[in-house]
């Protein structure tokens, strides 16, 4: 099944561009409620499965023994703007293992918030992994590595640390992973459907604080995440935007090329969706409809409008087109 159409922009009456991609919506069983494009779709999630690799930190007991608490998971499942929220933070856990910067193998990124980029660039200062999006991640997968007592390349396919996270990913998603690709942060990202991904997301959304070891794994990424908001991304972001305008009631991450998930605990549903031409300007907008849709946000939630109902406007603010849904899709 092809992908269709789901994001428009219109300027001057007429079409001027379309996004096409995938989505769906499971429920606490996993499965299929409502779904457009191929449920079957074989994607890279990218970063939106961060909370997933970060299930053996906490099943592990690695995070207990760490004494990790609810900023550190929340960086752990986090594409953060390298702010100093961030990589204080980072640097401090870092430390607090006996470890630092070095030891990350993430690679070095210029920080996407705009004081910490503007902090370095006046002082002359170059930025190094902390900054990284993904230092967080990063950061849990040492400490499972030191709890397992196994060597410093975590970030290697064969290492024990992706071994276990690719049994969470296959558990968790219902299905024997195709393949990887390497992230940009060059971690393994574990191939799966659109489906799959959606399952998962519905799993973290049934966890519970009185379940199983990985219910409540589940239960405490997702607390972090909601409570956390501004570690999950940071100022200006979408991630973070729209958990603040649901009240902590809905965990959601983006990943690079246009992926999006959402965890819903009170509907028990969990949100997967892909768009083809890796447009984060359509991904936003989808999430926000699929959100809207489920009554996760009010439609009057000036959220909204940045994503999805308001005008497109020029640089003189000027308003010169909108974003609207295809046709049959999450009206």
């Amino acid at each position: 099944m092809p992908a269709v159409p789901m994001i428009e922009l219109w300027r001057g009456g007429m079409l001027e561009s379309m996004h096409l991609g995938h989505a769906v919506i499971c429920d606490e069983k996993g499965e299929v409620v409502e779904a457009w494009g191929d449920p079957d779709a074989v994607i890279f999630p990218r970063s939106s499965c961060k909370m997933i690799q970060a299930l053996p930190l906490l099943e592990s007991g690695a995070a207990d023994a760490a004494r990790l608490g609810e900023p550190q998971l929340a960086l752990a499942c986090a594409s953060h703007n390298g702010a100093a929220i961030h990589t204080e933070r980072v640097a401090r856990w870092l430390s607090d293992l006996g470890l630092g910067e070095e030891d990350l193998r993430c690679g070095v990124q210029m920080p996407d918030d705009p004081a910490a980029r503007k902090e370095l660039i006046c002082s002359d200062t170059s930025p190094c992994q902390i900054h990284n999006n993904c230092s967080g991640k990063h950061a849990g997968f040492l400490t499972l590595a030191k709890h397992l007592k196994a060597g410093p390349e975590y970030h290697e396919v064969d290492h024990p640390v992706q071994r276990a996270v690719r049994a969470a990913f296959e558990e968790v998603t219902g299905e024997t992973s195709p393949g990887f690709g390497i992230d940009g942060c060059s971690a393994p990202n574990f191939a799966t459907s659109v489906h799959g991904l959606a399952r998962a997301m519905a799993f973290f959304a049934g966890g519970r604080l009185e379940g199983t070891p990985r219910e409540r794994a589940a239960a405490r990424l997702v607390a972090a995440m909601t409570r956390h908001p501004e570690l999950v991304a940071g100022e200006g972001r979408a991630c973070t935007k729209l958990m603040r305008a649901m009240g902590g009631s809905v965990a959601v991450k983006t990943g690079a090329e246009a992926v999006f998930v959402a965890i819903l605990p009170k509907q028990k549903r969990g949100i997967a969706l892909k768009i083809m031409d890796g447009g984060t300007r359509a991904s936003e907008a989808a999430v926000a409809a699929l959100l809207r849709r489920l009554g996760a946000i009010a439609p009057d939630d000036p959220v909204l409008a940045r994503y999805l109902t308001g005008p497109i406007t020029n640089r003189r603010g000027l308003a010169v087109g909108d974003i609207r849904l295809s046709p049959g899709f999450a009206a």
